[in-house]
């Protein structure tokens, strides 16, 4: 009976960091979905649908160059004047060498570059940091910090 119990616990012992390592997984296959929706979104020019990666609330960040924003709206508002307005193109957009850590149950570090090639073929690139967390409706980011070339 003994020996029983030591090999009932010694497998659960084992099970426990291999079930860890499948939501680490399966968070990073679900954040990795909420970036390649958000390139599809953009690149048939939908800015609500890419803003639907971002959490919807006041408290989102976002930081470009020397600027910070705050609020899903203002973020919201920024791409549309940048991206959408008179004399602007939004170009096609492409994720590259993402790297995506979890770093609880329900947040993630990313680290990734864009690549935009616009209609008259200047291509601005650059990095950008993210963090996701996840909420009832899935993976979102609460902050963002790019910075363009």
């Amino acid at each position: 009976m003994r020996n029983l119990v030591l090999l009932v616990a010694a497998v659960a012992l084992l099970a426990v960091p291999s079930s860890g390592q499948n939501a680490g997984n399966d968070a990073r296959a679900a954040i990795r979905k909420v970036i390649e929706e958000q390139q599809a979104a953009w690149n048939r020019h939908d800015l609500e649908a890419f803003m639907a990666g971002y959490w919807n609330s006041p408290e989102l960040t976002f930081f470009s160059g020397a600027h910070e924003s705050k609020g899903w709206q203002e973020a919201l508002d920024r791409y549309k004047d940048k991206y959408q307005s008179a004399g602007h193109e939004m170009g096609k957009l492409e994720f590259a060498n993402l790297r995506i850590e979890t770093l609880g149950p329900e947040s993630a570090f990313v680290r990734g570059e864009f690549h935009l090639t616009m209609p008259d073929g200047k291509t601005p690139h650059g990095l950008f940091t993210l963090i996701f967390r996840k909420f009832s409706d899935g993976w979102k980011i609460i902050h963002d910090h790019s910075a363009a070339e």
